[in-house]
């Protein structure tokens, strides 16, 4: 990873020394193991979902009661069920929770790289034309940061057409409405780094707007670019499970956090664990990209780096 110094010159943090810092950070560490804990779910879901016995689409109407609810303990917690199962259904909850982190994690990820491409190039642009372009992109920026994203999420999910896929619609929608952030982070290092000498010297060296904006200015980004991202994938996870809570989201039967969640609410006096485990991981998940994010924040800031050592050295 390349930092920027005092002087304009670059000097390398090299993986294990960001990693050293990483595992120093308790926090970072936590969010580190817990996103990674979810990922190895989401990637090995079908094949843990065959060892527990269960997939998230079988009904299983015996492990209900006459009123619909799960029987048994715990909202039919058992060594068949491990989390219990959904009510009216029947279905395994603990498969929809593994299966659920891939809906999760995929719409979380896909849209934040829609957000950090369409922000990155705005904001380099923007940043580094100035005048007029930065005049007008600017404009565009704070009319799409002002716009009612969820309202309009929530509507045009509504009324789209059954034949379009819904994932994909999410992630488009999630990720547009995702990038004014990022732009005007990228734009504000833009002004900075465009004066500084590498960059006027690739320009009296005859370097290209896009040698310069892409070979020289983003990868002095890298850095804030790669933190900003990892802490907007809560956000977009988030928003994901709002719009299935409010039923406009991925359409089921595809398991969902954010469905399972809103579903739960009818069932809170009966059977809170069809609450508490979807929402437990929706939980874990975010605090450990938030976590992790804040760690890496301040393992790639040279600043934050020293102070750590200093207090090391004490």
């Amino acid at each position: 990873m390349t930092e920027v110094v005092a002087d304009g010159l670059h000097r390398e943090r090299g993986p294990r020394q960001l990693a050293r810092l990483l595992w120093a950070d308790r926090g970072a560490a936590f969010g580190a193991v817990t996103i990674a804990a979810f990922v190895l779910a989401a990637v090995l879901a079908p094949a843990i979902t065959v060892l527990s016995g269960h997939d998230p689409y079988t009904y299983d109407l015996a492990a209900l009661d006459p009123t619909g609810a799960p029987a048994g303990f715990a909202g039919g917690i058992s060594p068949r069920h491990w989390f219990g199962v959904e009510p009216l259904t029947g279905r395994d909850l603990f498969a929809i929770v593994v299966h659920g982190s891939r809906t999760s994690l995929a719409v979380g990820l896909a849209a934040t790289i829609v957000s950090v491409t369409i922000g990155v190039v705005i904001g380099l642009v923007a940043g580094y034309f100035g005048g007029w372009t930065d005049r007008i992109l600017s404009r565009t920026t704070d009319v799409i940061f002002g716009f009612p994203g969820l309202v309009f999420m929530i509507a045009l999910g509504a009324i789209v057409p059954g034949w379009l896929p819904k994932p994909v619609l999410i992630i488009v929608v999630i990720g547009f409405f995702g990038w004014p952030p990022i732009a005007r982070v990228v734009r504000s290092q833009t002004l900075v780094l465009k004066n500084r000498n590498f960059v006027i010297a690739s320009q009296i060296a005859g370097g290209g707007t896009a040698h310069v904006l892409f070979r020289q200015l983003l990868p002095n980004l890298a850095a804030t670019v790669i933190v900003f991202a990892t802490i907007s994938i809560p956000g977009k996870i988030g928003t994901e499970a709002a719009l299935s809570f409010l039923g406009v989201g991925v359409p089921p039967p595809t398991p969902s956090w954010g469905r399972s969640i809103g579903e739960a609410i009818n069932w809170v006096g009966t059977d809170p664990m069809f609450l508490i485990f979807p929402g437990g991981a929706l939980f874990l998940i975010t605090l450990g990209f938030n976590l992790f994010g804040d760690g890496l924040r301040d393992a790639l800031d040279p600043r934050t780096a020293a102070n750590t050592r200093a207090g090391v050295g004490r």
